[in-house]
């Protein structure tokens, strides 16, 4: 990188970035790409008659009908908006429930503030431009970091890596736990390409705190893997020559599934199927993540039991499943129309956690497990008492 460019980063950092936008030119930019459910003119009057509902955010409306509206697909030119209709469809639906929500400091003021996460989030927007220098943390490699052949943000310090540098900065100080992730940028990049500067930030918050993605990125990853051993469980109860297949070479999800979860499929996925992902994050929320993993790895179970080892298989996943053709990605989100997993992802993380505490349990020796049966009495003895005074 030349000196000028290094200058024109440290001005960055002592102000506010202004990502200078020609807005018709950068909305034609930002929606090049090819989509894999193509919106009929009917459809598109279905989603227009909705989206101009006067009192909108405050409107409950059928979810039967949104729902078979996001099926028939979603009009890319409204896309941005009908996943900010769906947000406020999300929290008209979840306004009373206990959420945990972070300090509402607005963008602006986040933007004059300093984090400490800027060297993280400048690395990735330096060397977009130099995709065969970066790893990704899980051993997957990030195809040039943010969709760097997209021409939205493949120009060095153009208004798509600026605006997208905002973002991620002004959520690094708003949620200080999480703080900058690589895969968020590949989040924050989608949501950027379909709505304005601000208007991904919030649906940023909104995706993190409001449908509970954030757990997922905190530094200790405990979610994620949780969120592995979730997936395996899925394999081995619907695909089970596909989980043995997988047992038999020593391949764990975290191995080909960590980036699909943390970028939402943008790491390695085609735009078009992406966005159609998200359509459905934003209806159905996280649990979607694992009905498009399992679709696409019992879709394709066939080609991959043709491989018979460990590198060919990952290979094979991480390559080839993301470049299928359009035909096949449609029939992979048709088929998460079809699929509800609540109830299992519930009894798989039950399911977790008893056999964390069993390998804890196993590790003790017989002081330290009388030790805990004591604590254990302890607090069963304060809870009785507590509530013998409460019904006194």
């Amino acid at each position: 990188m030349n000196q000028h460019h290094c200058g024109d980063f440290l001005y960055y950092l002592l102000s506010p970035v202004k990502a200078s936008e020609n807005n018709l030119l950068n909305k034609r930019l930002k929606l090049d790409y090819e989509e894999i459910t193509p919106c009929l003119k009917e459809v598109t009057l279905v989603w227009e008659k909705m989206l101009s509902v006067p009192g909108r955010s405050k409107t409950k409306f059928d979810m039967e009908k949104i729902h078979s509206a996001i099926g028939k697909g979603v009009p890319r030119h409204h896309r941005g908006e009908i996943w900010k209709f769906l947000a406020e469809q999300y929290q008209l639906k979840h306004q009373f429930a206990n959420k945990q929500q972070p300090k509402d400091t607005p963008y602006k003021e986040l933007l004059k503030q300093l984090t400490s996460q800027q060297h993280a989030i400048l690395i990735d927007l330096v060397w977009i431009s130099f995709p065969h220098l970066v790893s990704f943390q899980s051993g997957c490699s990030l195809p040039g970091r943010t969709f760097p052949t997209h021409p939205y943000f493949s120009a060095q310090l153009g208004a798509g890596q600026l605006s997208l540098y905002n973002i991620l900065k002004a959520y690094s100080l708003l949620d200080p736990e999480v703080g900058y992730c690589q895969g968020l940028s590949f989040v924050a990049g989608v949501l950027l390409l379909h709505m304005t500067e601000e208007e991904a930030f919030k649906m940023l918050k909104f995706l993190m705190f409001d449908m509970g993605l954030r757990k997922q990125y905190r530094p200790d990853m405990t979610i994620l893997q949780i969120q592995m051993y979730q997936l395996s469980r899925l394999l081995h109860d619907y695909h089970r020559d596909l989980y043995n297949h997988f047992e038999a070479h020593e391949i764990g999800p975290s191995l080909y599934a960590a980036p699909w979860f943390l970028t939402m499929f943008a790491s390695q996925f085609p735009l078009g199927f992406v966005a159609r992902v998200f359509d459905m994050l934003f209806l159905q929320g996280s649990e979607v993540i694992f009905k498009v993993a399992l679709s696409l790895l019992g879709s394709h179970k066939p080609l991959i039991l043709q491989h018979e080892s460990l590198e060919t298989i990952v290979d094979f996943i991480k390559c080839t499943l993301p470049n299928l053709g359009l035909v096949q990605m449609e029939k992979t989100i048709n088929q998460v129309f079809e699929m509800d997993i609540s109830k299992q992802l519930q009894a798989y993380e039950v399911e977790y956690h008893v056999l964390q505490d069993e390998l804890i349990d196993s590790s003790l020796n017989d002081n330290q497990r009388m030790d805990k049966l004591e604590k254990a009495n302890s607090s069963l003895r304060k809870q009785n008492f507590d509530l013998l005074e409460e019904l006194q």
